[in-house]
This record gives structure tokens, C-alpha cells and sequence, in this order.
């Protein structure tokens, strides 16, 4: 059984201090990955629902404010329709994903997954003006 820390980055220099989650596997693909931290996160925001919502991507019909995603309704997020946005998001260079130092680029890659494991989600800010 391993621990996996996902850290989120800015390439303008933000980072989080970072959460985990026990995984049992030694080897996980990076689409399966991302989806157990998305269904984490959005399990996490549906047990407690508070105003903001903290996590990967944007879900739809929310506004970004400056530590996540407000929604203009309250209601469940739907963790199925918010992997689907990740996934989306990734295959679109929405984020990259760093498995200690190395880029993994592909969803159907598997990684090796150690006893601590830190896995990096690198956002990838647009440019003002570019």
C-alpha cells in the first residue's frame, strides 16, 4: 500500500500544500489517477459544501474567485461529469502532471506508485495580453 501527495502549481509560481490518499495498487494509469483524486476532492466538497469548491478543474455553471470555484447554485457536484473535465482539461494541456520530476504525457501511461509518492498538477496559467 502506498501514499499518494498531490501538490497543485501555478506556473506562476503558486503551490499547495498539498493532500494525500492511500492507494493499494503498485501501479495505477495516469486516467485513473486522475480520477480518484478528482472523486476524492468532489466527495470531500459534497460531505461538507461550502461555498467554494477546491480542486482540479472548474465545474460548469461556477465562477472563479481567488481560492476556487464558487457556485452560482448550491448543489452536489457530480464527480463522473467533473472527471470527464479533468480528463478533458489534461488532453487539452489544461495542466500537466509531474510523478516526482518526470512529466507523464499520456492518460493510458501507468506509473509506479512507491510507499510516498508525490504527484505534481502543474496549471498552466494563461499569458495576459498573449
Amino acid at each position: 500500500m502506498g501514499f499518494v501527495t498531490f501538490v497543485d502549481e501555478t506556473t506562476s509560481g503558486g503551490r499547495s500544500d498539498g493532500w494525500g490518499l492511500e492507494i493499494t495498487e503498485e501501479r495505477l494509469s495516469v486516467r485513473e489517477l486522475i480520477r480518484r483524486r478528482v472523486f476524492q476532492e468532489v466527495a470531500e466538497y459534497n460531505a461538507r459544501t461550502p461555498e467554494v469548491f477546491q480542486g482540479l478543474v472548474q465545474p460548469e455553471d461556477t465562477e472563479r474567485v481567488l481560492n476556487g470555484y464558487a457556485l452560482r447554485t448550491p448543489r452536489r457536484i457530480d464527480p463522473e461529469k467533473q472527471t470527464a473535465l479533468a480528463l478533458k482539461a489534461f488532453a487539452g494541456n489544461g495542466f500537466l502532471v509531474l510523478v516526482g520530476e518526470r512529466q507523464v504525457t499520456e492518460l493510458d501511461e501507468e506509473i509506479e506508485l512507491g510507499l510516498s509518492t508525490e504527484v505534481t498538477f502543474l496549471k498552466l496559467v494563461a499569458l495576459v495580453g498573449g
